[in-house]
């Protein structure tokens, strides 16, 4: 009988439902199976997670009791939103005086589109005070007349005083409705933002309400004992709670669980994935081991929904050549998929006999240029991945890869029309195809300043082979394709960490309101079922802004990872002398706990100080971290505070844009804590104080700090 423990992920797309079984120790792939999403069921996308669930249990041997974390992914938010298929909101503006006219232009909500000659159902009430019951109640019946299934209360500055939009809540419960608060969605200011995040949530809200009891009712009933997580779109895990709560926060979920996978499973710290499918490439960044996120943009408009910073190129792996005048024009954005026809590189040589290349419509509305191949059997599109077959460039095993004589085969034809060798083609197509790519990635890795020497290109989705190896050929980035590609998605589901982010703009923050932010950030994980132990805080303090934002993040469970594999000290020095671009003998141990090693080595210039790079290598041998110039020290618990003090003060820099306090990393047992997000030396000791509380007094900390110009 096999015993493991296993992570089970869900990946709930639009036309195929993928599950992982992980192990939850070794966190190695178990099994994987895909069924039909099932959307017109009665149970809805409920049953194909629960269908899929039971093949993955039956696959691997285990049995639900063995299920120790259990998430799913899911595009329904996001497709409600694009179908326009949402619930009437019923909006109760609070105020009177300059206050009434804020909030009643908030009825404007009404004119947001959701789709083509869709937009956003909304009816509106007014009330001036939110202690008058009879008024708000009225304000409900005239709401529930109007039609509205969800009701949302909004007033200016309720981030300060929630106090009257949770009264008009309160005195609207009887009703029965879904309801929520905009100050409940987000602590930022700006009313008509704050409203208008608040607004579409609510709008969801019902849908997403009946999915999650659904699929809680039929997990519980599967005998699956681990609370049921959601993927959220900044890459981390909720609570189904969290979930019912703001089920915003599941939109643009699913290129979220494509980068998740590649941070935990592929480890990458610095670099770009490109997550391609059939038809599309969704293209991603990893910075410092973090995946990058910003608030996005909803219905058109930029809301206070914190999400993956994803950029979607319309060119994948079934992706059609254009021809014309004797050259490859163009690839895409029409898909074989989209156009019902296969893959070229997928017939036998038989099926390809006697081909040759003509040129369709695929869609009404399309150019006449895409090229096919009619042969013997039929008729056939000519892709990227034909074009990436016929180069080599698709690893043994993969779930693109194709008998290379019918890779030849199908580009053959073409290479015969462009008067050049089939190698030449398949390049040229590849060129065609990538040329949109490429100027995604560039443009992220200088938006996000990335270091090219050092970061790296990953590929995930089923499609990868077609785009990320040409790409890192022509950029000359190093890339790779992800472990288990095809199932990188529902990878990501399973080894994601809870997450929880809490933002409040407070105008000259003291040390104390910094650390009752990032308190209540790790409490808010902790009650999603993270391990309090291992609950990590990044803090970040925006001065312009006055933004203070906590970012938690935690496993249900600490992880124990199987050691076996784990680089030796050899390896982890290989890999710092390699991203460090210089020869092992030249590069130095500098520090280290159990779970890291920081490496170092000085690069001389002329007529200027000496940079010490360094970089944090974790136990697998994988780089976590990467400086061009830090400064390292080693102390205990005991001194650390001592220590930090006049490492800070000695580093701290002034000038006409105010202090600056050093960007500060401390190695403590088994992680690296980032507190680089602070800029005053006070609140940065605080909060270093505060990642050393209930620790022992012996235990080493290293401390990284890079100097700020």
């Amino acid at each position: 009988m096999n015993t493991h423990r296993i992570r089970v992920g869900i990946d709930v797309g639009g036309t195929f439902t993928d599950a992982v079984a992980v192990d939850a120790t070794t966190l190695e792939l178990l099994g994987q199976v895909k069924v039909p999403t099932s959307h017109h069921h009665e149970d809805g996308v409920a049953h194909g997670i629960v269908e899929a669930l039971d093949r993955l249990l039956e696959q691997t041997g285990c049995a639900p009791a063995d299920v120790a974390f259990l998430a799913h992914g899911t595009t329904q938010a996001t497709n409600a939103l694009l179908e326009g298929d949402v619930a009437t909101v019923g909006l109760i503006g609070i105020g009177t005086g300059p206050a009434a006219v804020l909030t009643r232009r908030l009825a404007s909500f009404g004119k947001l589109e959701l789709a083509p000659g869709k937009r956003l159902p909304l009816a509106y009430a007014h009330v001036t005070d939110p202690q008058d019951t009879a008024a708000v109640r009225g304000a409900v019946e005239q709401l529930k007349g109007e039609g509205a299934q969800v009701l949302v209360a909004s007033q200016p500055f309720s981030v300060d005083r929630p106090e009257g939009e949770q009264t008009v809540l309160d005195a609207a419960r009887p009703y029965g409705l879904p309801m929520t608060a905009a100050h409940e969605i987000t602590s930022l200011y700006g009313l008509h933002k704050r409203t208008r995040t608040a607004v579409v949530n609510a709008a969801i809200l019902p849908r997403m309400l009946a999915t999650a009891d659904l699929v809680d009712a039929s997990i519980t009933k599967a005998g699956v004992t681990a609370p049921l997580m959601v993927m959220r779109c900044d890459g981390g895990v909720m609570a189904l709670g969290e979930m019912r709560r703001r089920p915003l926060l599941t939109v643009l979920s699913g290129p979220a669980a494509g980068v998740a996978g590649a941070l935990m499973q592929e480890r990458v710290s610095e670099g770009v994935f490109l997550e391609t499918g059939g038809t599309s490439t969704d293209i991603s960044v990893v910075r410092r081991g973090k995946v990058a996120v910003r608030h996005a943009t909803i219905l058109g408009k930029t809301s206070y929904l914190s999400a993956l910073d994803v950029r979607t190129v319309g060119v994948g792996g079934g992706s059609m050549v254009r021809i014309g005048e004797g050259r490859v024009t163009g690839v895409g954005p029409r898909s074989a998929h989209i156009a019902g026809l296969p893959y070229a590189c997928f017939a036998s040589p038989d099926q390809l006999r006697d081909a040759k290349v003509d040129t369709v419509q695929p869609m009404d509305g399309d150019p006449a240029d895409y090229a096919v191949l009619d042969a013997a059997g039929g008729r056939f599109a000519v892709t990227m991945t034909c074009a990436a077959n016929a180069l080599g460039r698709v690893p043994e095993g993969d779930f693109a890869r194709c008998d290379p004589e019918s890779a030849r085969a199908a580009i053959a034809p073409l290479a015969a029309v462009l008067g050049t060798d089939i190698a030449t083609a398949a390049t040229r197509i590849l060129d065609a195809g990538i040329a949109q790519v490429k100027k995604v990635v560039d443009a992220m890795i200088r938006d996000y300043r990335l270091d090219k020497d050092t970061a790296i290109l990953v590929g995930g989705g089923g499609g990868a082979a077609s785009v990320t190896p040409h790409l890192a050929h022509n950029s000359g980035m190093e890339g790779r394709i992800a472990r288990h590609n095809e199932v990188i998605s529902p990878i990501g589901v399973a080894l994601a960490l809870v997450r929880e982010q809490v933002e409040r703009i407070v105008p000259g923050a003291s040390q104390e309101q910094i650390l009752a932010v990032r308190a209540e950030a790790e409490r808010a994980v902790v009650a999603q079922g993270a391990a309090a132990e291992g609950v990590e805080v990044e803090v970040t303090v925006d001065p312009q802004t006055s933004t203070v934002r906590a970012v938690a993040t935690g496993a249900t469970e600490l992880r124990t990872q199987d050691r076996s594999h784990r680089a030796d000290d050899t390896e982890r020095l290989h890999a710092a002398a390699a991203s460090l671009k210089t020869d092992p003998a030249a590069v130095q141990v500098l520090a280290g706990t159990a779970a890291h090693t920081v490496y170092g080595t000085e690069t001389r210039r002329r007529l200027r100080p000496p940079r010490r790079p360094i970089r944090i290598v974790d136990v697998d041998g994988v780089v976590r971290h990467h400086a061009a110039d830090a400064r390292v020290e080693t102390t205990t618990v005991a001194g650390a505070p001592e220590v930090l003090a006049r490492l800070v003060g000695e580093s701290t820099s002034y000038g006409d844009g105010g202090v600056r306090a050093p960007a500060l990393r401390l190695l403590l047992g088994s992680r690296i804590a980032d507190l680089s997000g602070v800029l005053d030396p006070q609140p940065l000791l605080a909060l270093a104080r505060s990642e050393l509380r209930s620790r022992a007094a012996d235990e080493p900390v290293v401390a990284v700090l890079e100097v700020r110009s």
